[in-house]
């Protein structure tokens, strides 16, 4: 009967009848198709063997474990040649593609889960060249598959820096950074991903290759496509190489950590490196006790840098011309700060290993909370101006479920929070009702839009946040990139469910 109502036969007639069932055939002519044993035969007959490989449990799984994805089969193409025919034929066939970097995105755009058409993955990372350097122009061409700390490195041989810094630099790949528009502490100076490209050479969903790898800084000749690319997620296309810029690297460089009474402070310090030192400052990241706190309960193991935990703390770096000098003037902001009621405490890193350690209390703070185990993570965006109050208000509305411990830190400079949420000292999170993570996200989410902030800054939407961009996103935007999608991707085979989930 179900069925009878949803084809119209009950009082529609003949006619309409077969008008509406011959509608639902085209849709499920329309609809994705599982990658089969036949289809996969057919990508073993056009691809070389060691780039058609068995499903590991590595390509399904995604950092804070919740999605389990579903492959077919893993696709690890070596050239982008490669890459169009897998396209080519998924296209073809209407089987779904989830392209693969480095697995280390936290909003799940790297699995599929069930109950979607097993997809097949297409992992970039046998397409790893630095195609070629330009330190006179600072461009150099990537691709996709690079490791971010190899661009960097490579960078480095002809005494460039790609400035690019994420915790995962490790292992995360370029074509994903690009694919998310991934941002990190350096956003302050040198921008997000999106500003260090130039150029791209994408594969789109029917095979098509777009050879957009131009090194030039200025190119109007009508809609930037390459833009549309950097932030998509592989939901229009597959990134295969890119064009980065690259930067004099600064002479010499100094690292503070400085205390100070709250983020009302820390952005009042903020304005003042500014002012004092401008542009040269690279990176400028808050830091709450409750990181700090979490080190010494779990781990990783790192030197305190103040005999007792300050409840707020700012991490400084600047990068300075040959003959400048760093330390000068981050004692002469240091002082500057006391002196206006910025900041109380402070420490100058005296070596390199000294501003190592400092940069890597900032840097493990995520391990530790991922080994404390959080209720409700965000990454978020808020204002500058609204920062202090935000912080304040969604500490009272977050309270009000319940008790809990909150470690609040990120790139001050760009505005840029993490924010989240912890069971209470002695409960882990399995303790708590499942339903009180979306309760959580929603308050911190409202009150994140009330500023006029965004609940995504530099992670992505993917499959996490795909229900908020419905939510909280303007409904003409939400139109515009239903609409870019139909254009590029009109079978739906990119990255099914990511970014504006199902259409």
């Amino acid at each position: 009967m179900c069925y009878m109502r949803r084809c119209g036969w009950i009082g529609a007639g003949a006619p309409r009848l077969a008008e509406l069932c011959s509608a639902l055939l085209k849709e499920s002519d329309m609809a994705l198709k599982p990658a089969d044993d036949t289809f996969v035969d057919r990508l073993r007959a056009v691809l070389p063997d060691r780039a058609v490989r068995p499903v590991q449990a590595r390509y399904l799984e995604e950092p804070r474990g919740r999605w389990q994805g579903q492959a077919a089969v893993i696709v690890a193409p070596e050239t982008v040649d490669e890459v169009a025919q897998v396209m080519t034929l998924a296209n073809q066939a209407r089987v779904a593609v989830v392209p693969y970097g480095g697995g280390t995105g936290l909003v799940g755009g790297q699995v599929m889960a069930k109950p979607q058409p097993v997809p097949i993955v297409l992992s970039l990372e046998r397409m790893t060249k630095i195609r070629a350097l330009y330190p006179d122009e600072n461009v150099m061409i990537v691709e996709a598959g690079a490791i971010l700390a190899d661009v960097r490195a490579a960078a480095e041989t002809v005494d460039r820096l790609f400035p690019l810094s994420i915790a995962s630099q490790g292992s995360a790949r370029i074509g994903g950074n690009l694919a998310t528009n991934a941002g990190g502490v350096n956003v302050l100076r040198y921008g997000n991903a999106r500003d260090l490209c130039l150029g791209l050479e994408v594969v789109l969903p029917d095979g098509r290759i777009w050879n957009g790898l131009t090194r030039l800084r200025k190119d109007n000749t009508g809609y930037d496509v390459r833009n549309l690319m950097i932030g998509s997620e592989g939901t229009l296309g597959v990134i295969t190489a890119a064009a980065l810029k690259l930067f004099p690297r600064p002479a010499v460089t100094g690292v503070a950590l400085m205390t100070v009474t709250g983020p009302e402070a820390a952005l009042a310090l903020l304005g003042m490196a500014r002012d004092q030192i401008g542009e040269a400052v690279s990176a400028f990241e808050l830091i709450h006790a409750q990181g700090l706190r979490f080190l010494q309960e779990v781990g990783p193991q790192v030197r305190q840098p103040f005999k007792n935990i300050p409840e707020w703390m700012v991490l400084i770096e600047v990068g300075l011309a040959q003959g400048q000098d760093a330390d000068g003037a981050l004692g002469a902001l240091f002082e500057a700060a006391v002196t206006a009621g910025a900041a109380q405490d402070g420490v100058i890193a005296q070596s390199q290993s000294q501003a190592d350690a400092f940069w890597n209390i900032r840097e493990s703070i995520p391990e530790a909370n991922r080994r404390v185990g959080s209720l409700s993570s965000h990454d978020i965006s808020v204002p500058l101006g609204e920062i202090a109050g935000f912080i304040t208000r969604a500490g009272v509305a977050v309270a009000r479920l319940g008790g809990f411990r909150i470690n609040c830190f990120g790139h001050l400079g760009d505005g840029n929070l993490h924010y989240n949420v912890f069971p209470v000292e002695g409960r882990q999170r399995t303790d708590y009702p499942t339903e009180l993570r979306a309760k959580i996200a929603q308050v911190v989410h409202d009150l994140v839009a009330e500023t006029g902030g965004s609940f995504s800054a530099e992670h992505g939407v993917g499959r996490l946040k795909a229900k908020d961009l419905m939510r909280y996103g303007d409904p003409v935007k939400i139109a515009m990139m239903q609409g870019v999608k139909s254009v590029f991707d009109p079978n739906g085979i990119m990255n099914p469910g990511a970014v504006i989930g199902e259409t």
